[in-house]
């Protein structure tokens, strides 16, 4: 049976170190007060003149693809997963093709936010065990730190986010005892906007009421200074009913992952969940009644960095030698949405 592995992997953050108490020169708010409620101690910002989500990503990718053994013209898909790109349009997946001199392959852009890395895995997967592709390049890679509110205001969402990248090669592999066993996908749109950027979008501050949109004026649907002043170009979270929906789904999906291949969460040798919030990771690290040896988090030195999250931890923890060959590795992310996702694959 065809499955696919990882058989290279990257990270890349920014050089520049903010720390909590940097914050504290925007908005009122504290050391303390950031990691009782985040466990966050600092994060990466991106140099703002000379790095973008796609830069990162391709640094990334180009350590994945050496440690993948091939290069960069043997890629012959791409996937990549972000919630900032460059531009509205096009996606970043194209910008990584002429970034990285790569053959005219395809490319596919995946905006699920803090589940993207592992919905673009499972996408990749599908694709490598049709025979499809044979070096899928995955790339998760975001640059919060351009569009947050350094204020007051925007002190519960912009304490949390970080930039960076990682990234993976994925290719087929017979190994019986080698590769992605599953992976599982959900979504429930209900509480969409407890957890959004309402804009720039096309629903004109009018969703969901027509009779509003048609007395709109024209050009003035996507972006306007009302839009701006009532702070709608910034991210929106409702942190309470994220966290409650958090720790319900990310036990949930794991046990879902563990279950269709007949492991207990006591066979896990390393979760490594979206780095959402080290208090969700607690509390799902208890419910699921695992140690600390078999939970990596890492969020305290790079915050939130949503869909880089989980291929930076991976790549991270594989470089400590805390993932070895023949591990029981379980991904799982949770956000925006909402979406919900995990993996499990034998190292």
């Amino acid at each position: 049976m065809l499955r696919s592995k990882i058989a290279g992997i990257g990270m890349y953050v920014p050089k520049n170190i903010v720390t909590n108490q940097d914050l504290t020169q925007y908005m009122d708010t504290s050391d303390e007060w950031i990691q009782e409620r985040t466990g966050i101690k600092q994060r990466r910002y991106a140099d703002r003149t000379g790095e973008t989500t796609t830069t990162m990503g391709v640094e990334a990718a180009k350590i994945a693809i050496e440690r993948a053994g091939i290069t960069a013209q043997e890629i012959d898909f791409i996937v990549f997963a972000t919630l900032s790109p460059d531009y509205y349009f096009p996606g970043c997946g194209v910008l990584v093709q002429r970034a990285l001199k790569l053959k005219e392959i395809g490319a596919l852009d995946i905006r699920n936010q803090c589940s993207g890395f592992v919905y673009a895995l499972s996408v990749a997967d599908q694709f490598i065990k049709t025979g499809m592709y044979k070096n899928i390049l995955v790339i998760g890679s975001e640059k919060h730190s351009f569009g947050l509110d350094f204020s007051t205001r925007g002190r519960n969402v912009a304490v949390i986010f970080g930039d960076g990248a990682g990234a993976v090669v994925l290719q087929p592999t017979q190994d019986p005892n080698q590769g992605i066993l599953s992976t599982h996908l959900h979504s429930d749109g209900e509480s969409a906007e407890i957890l959004a950027m309402y804009n720039p979008g096309t629903h004109a501050n009018h969703w969901g009421n027509y009779a509003a949109f048609k007395e709109a004026p024209l050009g003035d649907q996507f972006m306007s200074h009302e839009m701006i002043d009532n702070a709608q170009n910034f991210p929106f979270m409702d942190g309470p009913a994220v966290f409650k929906k958090a720790v319900v789904k990310f036990p949930e999906v794991i046990q879902e992952a563990l279950r269709a291949n007949g492991y207990q969460p006591g066979d896990i040798n390393l979760l490594i969940p979206h780095q959402a919030n080290l208090r969700i990771a607690q509390f799902v690290q208890q419910q699921l009644k695992l140690s600390d040896q078999q939970v990596y988090n890492n969020i305290q030195q790079y915050g939130n960095t949503t869909a880089a999250s989980v291929p930076i931890a991976l790549c991270e923890a594989w470089e400590k030698g805390k993932i070895k060959k023949g591990d029981l590795v379980c991904l799982a992310a949770f956000g925006s949405g909402f979406t919900w996702a995990s993996a499990l694959l034998k190292w």
